[in-house]
């Protein structure tokens, strides 16, 4: 019984000091992003030539094709190793960060 009142102390205490990092964290996506800099550009809008913008694109696109790399689904040479030891969370994480970034566009005049 009182392991049990012990336990069950010990899950409030880590939820009410917010327990693990939950998935779809923007700030361990900003951390995590660090590596994404290189050729994405440290927030998010791309360095290089043939790498995509990723600033402001939606949390699913940026989730679905990170999952697509992973997996082999989607090919690219660095992606392939940039995305194979990601976790799902690492995923939703990344994604959350670069979905919250806000861009903004004009038309040509």
């Amino acid at each position: 019984m009182a392991a049990t009142i012990l336990r069950a102390a010990l899950a409030v205490a880590v939820a009410a000091a917010g327990g693990p990092a939950a998935a779809n964290d923007i700030d361990v996506g900003r951390a995590k992003a660090v590596a994404c800099a290189v050729c994405h550009g440290p927030l998010g809008i791309s360095v290089q030539p043939d790498a995509p913008h990723l600033a402001g694109q939606p949390a699913f696109y940026l989730a679905t094709q990170l999952r697509a790399f992973r997996s082999g689904v989607r090919k690219h040479e660095v992606m392939a190793v940039i995305a194979k030891p990601l976790s799902d969370d690492d995923i939703a994480n990344l994604a959350a960060w670069f979905s919250a970034i806000r861009i903004e566009a004009s038309p040509p005049r």
